[in-house]
Protein backbone atom coordinates (compact mmCIF):
# COMPACT_ATOMS: atom_id res chain seq x y z
CA UNK A 1 0.00 0.00 0.00
CA UNK A 2 1.15 3.47 -1.09
CA UNK A 3 0.18 5.61 2.06
CA UNK A 4 -0.56 9.55 0.78
CA UNK A 5 -1.80 11.41 3.73
CA UNK A 6 -2.30 11.57 7.30
CA UNK A 7 -4.88 13.00 8.35
CA UNK A 8 -3.53 14.79 11.95
CA UNK A 9 0.02 13.93 12.36
CA UNK A 10 0.34 15.98 15.49
CA UNK A 11 0.30 12.66 17.92
CA UNK A 12 1.50 9.19 18.04
CA UNK A 13 -2.33 8.39 18.15
CA UNK A 14 -2.82 6.24 15.02
CA UNK A 15 -4.59 9.35 12.90
CA UNK A 16 -6.70 8.62 10.40
CA UNK A 17 -4.46 7.86 7.20
CA UNK A 18 -5.26 7.53 2.90
CA UNK A 19 -3.43 4.98 0.93
CA UNK A 20 -4.06 3.87 -2.42
CA UNK A 21 -3.34 -0.61 -2.77
CA UNK A 22 -2.77 -0.40 -6.41
CA UNK A 23 -2.45 -4.74 -5.80
CA UNK A 24 -6.56 -4.34 -5.19
CA UNK A 25 -9.63 -4.82 -7.43
CA UNK A 26 -10.66 -1.26 -8.75
CA UNK A 27 -13.42 -1.09 -6.37
CA UNK A 28 -11.49 -1.06 -3.42
CA UNK A 29 -8.11 0.42 -4.44
CA UNK A 30 -8.50 3.25 -2.14
CA UNK A 31 -8.20 2.71 1.82
CA UNK A 32 -8.83 5.44 4.39
CA UNK A 33 -7.66 3.96 7.70
CA UNK A 34 -9.05 5.43 11.20
CA UNK A 35 -7.19 5.64 14.67
CA UNK A 36 -9.63 2.44 16.16
CA UNK A 37 -8.13 -0.12 13.35
CA UNK A 38 -11.13 0.17 10.99
CA UNK A 39 -11.09 1.02 7.91
CA UNK A 40 -12.85 1.18 4.72
CA UNK A 41 -12.31 0.79 0.61
CA UNK A 42 -13.56 2.67 -2.19
CA UNK A 43 -13.20 2.86 -5.41
CA UNK A 44 -11.03 6.11 -7.33
CA UNK A 45 -14.18 7.35 -8.81
CA UNK A 46 -15.95 7.40 -5.21
CA UNK A 47 -13.01 9.42 -3.78
CA UNK A 48 -13.21 11.83 -6.44
CA UNK A 49 -16.60 11.95 -5.70
CA UNK A 50 -16.32 13.14 -1.79
CA UNK A 51 -13.14 15.47 -2.81
CA UNK A 52 -15.58 17.18 -4.71
CA UNK A 53 -18.76 17.37 -2.44
CA UNK A 54 -16.06 18.27 0.33
CA UNK A 55 -15.06 21.03 -2.07
CA UNK A 56 -18.30 21.85 -2.61
CA UNK A 57 -18.71 22.40 0.75
CA UNK A 58 -20.97 19.84 1.84
CA UNK A 59 -19.22 18.95 4.84
CA UNK A 60 -19.26 22.21 6.20
CA UNK A 61 -22.72 22.29 8.20
CA UNK A 62 -21.41 18.80 9.73
CA UNK A 63 -18.11 20.74 10.79
CA UNK A 64 -20.55 23.90 12.33
CA UNK A 65 -23.16 21.74 14.21
CA UNK A 66 -20.01 19.23 16.05
CA UNK A 67 -17.88 22.17 17.49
Amino acid sequence: MRHIATFCGNCNCGCPELFVDDSAVPEQRIIITDDFGQRIQMSLPQLADLVADIRKGVLDEVLLTVR
